[in-house]
Parts: structure tokens; sequence; C-alpha cells
């Protein structure tokens, strides 16, 4: 069983943790003092969740951010091994109930459709199955690839 929660100050190892699995795609993060700082601002304002099991287990993790009615998925990222499994869906939903009233819009931006981790992450697809867009691309990642803004219009 998935539990979803507010993240509390305990869980910052656990994001960075969940950083360092997804650096390859993402540049350096587990050791930024600035992605600690996010993740730790995120918390003081109870927009970071955490998926976990009931037995404690760290399977994914999200910061949330914007202001009504534009939305964004700041960060969101699921174990390797729980990939596929719902804990993404599950994260996302919590967070669009908790923190979106509509009519609304909620923007993530992704990889772009040329990017090597846009197959393997699976990422596109996850969004386009909650009902996101592809839309405009956008400013390339650190590590250079490409990026392509998602929106999904909540009424």
């Amino acid at each position: 069983m998935t539990v979803i929660r507010p993240a509390g100050k305990p869980d910052l190892a656990g994001f960075l943790s969940l950083a360092a699995e997804v650096e390859h795609w993402f540049g350096p993060m587990a050791a930024d003092p600035g992605f600690a700082a996010a993740v730790e601002r995120g918390i003081a304002r109870s927009t970071a969740l955490v998926a976990q099991t009931a037995s404690g287990n760290l399977l994914g993790a999200l910061l949330f951010g914007g202001n009504a009615p534009l939305h964004k998925v700041h960060w969101l990222v699921v174990t390797e091994r729980s990939r596929g499994r719902g804990v993404g869906r599950a994260l996302l939903t919590e967070a669009l109930h908790r923190f979106v009233r509509p009519p609304a819009t909620v923007e993530v931006v992704t990889f772009g459709p040329d990017h090597p981790g846009a197959l393997t992450s699976g990422a596109r697809v996850f969004y386009e199955r909650l009902g996101f867009t592809p839309a405009e691309p956008t400013a390339p990642g650190p590590e250079g690839g490409s990026r392509q803004v998602y929106r999904r219009v909540l009424t």
C-alpha cells in the first residue's frame, strides 16, 4: 500500500537520494545546495509530498508550486523500482487535490521528444496519460538535453 503525505524535514535525505537516482537525466542535484534549499522551502510551505510504503520506504516525491490559476509541477521523481506501479499518478493526483482549484492550468517541464530520457523514463507518456498535452519547447536542461512544457487545463 502506498501512502502519500506532506514531506517533513526528515524527508530531505530521501529527496536527495531520489535526486541522485536521476542525475544522469537532470544534472547534479543531490549535492547542490540550491536543490536542497528548494526542497526545504517546499517542506516549509507544505507543497512537497512524498510517497512511501506502509513500512516507511520512500517510493517517490514531488515539489509543487505556482499561484492560481497557473500551477507547476516543479519536480516529480519515482524510484526506478517503483515506476509503472501508480506511484507517480498517486503523487500528482494528491497534489492536484490539495493545491488546485479549477479553473486552473497545471504545467510541467519534461524531456523533449528527442531526449534519450524521453523514452527510457516514460515521462512524456506518463503526463499524456494524465491529461497533459505537449506545448512549447523550453530551455534545455542542465545536461544540455531538450525540454518541453506539458500543460493540463482543469475546468
